[in-house]
């Protein structure tokens, strides 16, 4: 149900049958019919490790949203809240809990946090008093969540504001406890590198954790030879450049949530002659993006540059293959060709979706805005006046183009020039309260306190001699013959996504991807999760 888990040099397949058989065996205890009520957060990563078949087979009959006031009428024996750990979650869940005992018939509740119980949590339960309504009150590990075949994420946006604005550790811990799950399922790692306070932390969780369980040893043949942690602050760089990988530019142009994407639907519509255009969809299209379709896992980490010749090749091969049912002559001829054919008939569906998709990518890429854009990105990472206020910032602020537009370029100009010179950054600051509204005040201090935007401080600026030392950036290289692969970051575990070429034959390395190589890897290591 998901081979594409095991396509990559690890069977990620064993991780997931985990966590399912985790939750079957909890829901296995809730004897009788049964509804979730979900956190709306958690039916995304959900999604990908248990489908609604899986919860029929457990006499799962309704499911929920989770919301204020009644719960919609339901015929069930047990209710089950899969909520995450969160103080203002409990009061909804307190509110649910009431208005169904006053309804009537009894019911039994259950709850289950992910990825872990809070006794803040239970003890606000006991204030609002629900508590002793539930039954099974339990955790969930949902920590490493199986994406694709090279790719765990856990799926925790607020982890790096968490580390470095709130000096909450608690992603931290989640971290290591994932780690510590993958060790017991995949063999213990024999060598831990890290660079950064929290990679520290991290490492020093999973030693302790270690400890504390000596009493059995792990059995297993290693899998993984070393394991490499890193803060994302090491490379504050690469989540503020434009990606320009086929994967990449979907998420930047219309996200990607859970290995999801939303279109606009128009490029999707069947074409019939005649057709006004009335009637086109005004559903968006949902796709699902993984390496379980062939032809995505062929052009997603391809510069975008490189995709249009992949798809035409692969258009070329497809209409040939369509084109030997003239040639079946024999019954055991056609027979071959009419098992081939929902495989080709798949292929051709693939092609198109992708092909519209890359219509729908170029409309944007091709734009003048663009171009603005990823030009004066490179100058700031080719250490081009990157210490005064540049003109295309200002433009930007002026014409009110969305605030996180404007945000990604300030602080990627100073992260490249070490800090920006002080009457540049309070011209910026100026200029955005001014034209953004002064409750963006906030916004900027926490920028500032994260070290995304800061002040020189009278130092060095060290980025020029980091560049050209770790070769971050490469000229002259053909975009056509390399994939380009870029770092992705959820919380603190890393996958690092090696890097060749950039757009306009020039381009940025990933930091982190120099740092491996340092560490003795291979020049040109697969795309896997480190």
């Amino acid at each position: 149900m998901a081979a594409h888990l095991s396509y990559g040099r690890v069977n990620l397949n064993v991780l997931r049958e985990a966590v399912r058989r985790e939750l079957r065996e909890f829901l296995d205890k809730c004897a009788g019919s049964k509804a979730i009520v979900w956190d709306e957060y958690l039916t995304g990563p959900f999604g990908l490790i248990a489908q609604y078949s899986l919860l029929k087979e457990h006499e799962v009959e309704k499911m929920f949203t989770l919301k204020g006031s009644r719960l919609p009428a339901a015929d069930v024996k047990n209710i089950i809240f899969f909520v995450r750990p969160r103080l203002e979650l409990m009061d909804i869940i307190a509110e649910n809990v009431l208005s169904e005992d006053r309804r009537g018939p009894a019911r039994d509740f259950h709850i289950l946090f992910v990825p872990r119980r809070s006794l803040l949590c239970e003890q606000r339960l006991k204030d609002l008093g629900v508590l002793g309504s539930f039954i099974h009150r339990e955790e969930y590990s949902l920590d490493l969540i199986p994406f694709d075949g090279d790719l765990l994420s856990m799926e925790s946006e607020s982890a790096f504001k968490e580390c470095y604005l709130e000096s909450d550790q608690t992603s931290l811990y989640h971290a290591a406890k994932g780690l510590m799950t993958l060790q017991a399922l995949y063999g213990t790692i024999p060598q831990i590198f890290g660079k950064g306070e929290c990679a520290r932390q991290v490492a020093n969780m999973m030693i302790r954790m270690k400890r504390e369980f000596t009493g059995s040893q792990n059995s297993i043949f290693p899998v993984f030879d070393n394991l490499l942690l890193l803060d994302r602050n090491v490379d504050l760089l690469t989540p503020l450049a434009t990606q320009l990988t086929y994967e990449g530019l979907i998420d930047e142009i219309y996200g990607i949530q859970n290995s999801f994407v939303k279109l606009p639907p128009e490029k999707f519509a069947p074409k019939k002659q005649g057709d006004s255009g009335k009637d086109l969809p005004t559903e968006a299209k949902k796709l699902q993006l993984n390496s379980a379709e062939e032809l995505y896992a062929e052009i997603r980490d391809k510069n975008f540059n490189a995709v249009g010749s992949v798809l035409s090749k692969k258009a070329k091969v497809i209409s040939a293959a369509f084109e030997e049912r003239h040639n079946a002559k024999t019954v055991g001829e056609i027979k071959q060709f009419v098992s081939q054919l929902p495989h080709m008939q798949a292929a051709r569906g693939s092609l198109a979706n992708h092909t519209s998709i890359a219509e729908l990518i170029k409309d944007v890429t091709t734009s003048e805005d663009f171009f603005d854009k990823l030009t004066v990105e490179q100058e700031f990472m080719s250490g081009i006046d990157t210490d005064k206020v540049n003109s295309y910032i200002e433009d930007c602020i002026a014409q009110k183009h969305p605030l996180i537009k404007v945000l990604r370029l300030v602080c990627l100009q100073s992260v490249c020039n070490s800090g920006l010179k002080q009457k540049v950054l309070d011209y910026y600051k100026r200029e955005i309260l001014q034209t953004y509204g002064f409750e963006h005040i906030l916004t900027l201090h926490n920028l500032e306190k994260a070290g995304l935007l800061k002040p020189q401080t009278g130092g060095r600026n060290n980025y020029p001699t980091i560049r050209k030392t770790l070769r971050l950036w490469m000229d002259d290289v053909n975009e056509q013959a390399f994939p380009l692969y870029l770092i992705e970051s959820h919380g603190h575990i890393v996958c690092v996504q090696w890097l060749c070429p950039s757009q306009c034959a020039a381009g940025p390395a990933a930091f982190p991807a120099r740092l491996a190589e340092y560490r003795g890897s291979s020049p040109h290591p697969p795309r896997a999760p480190l």
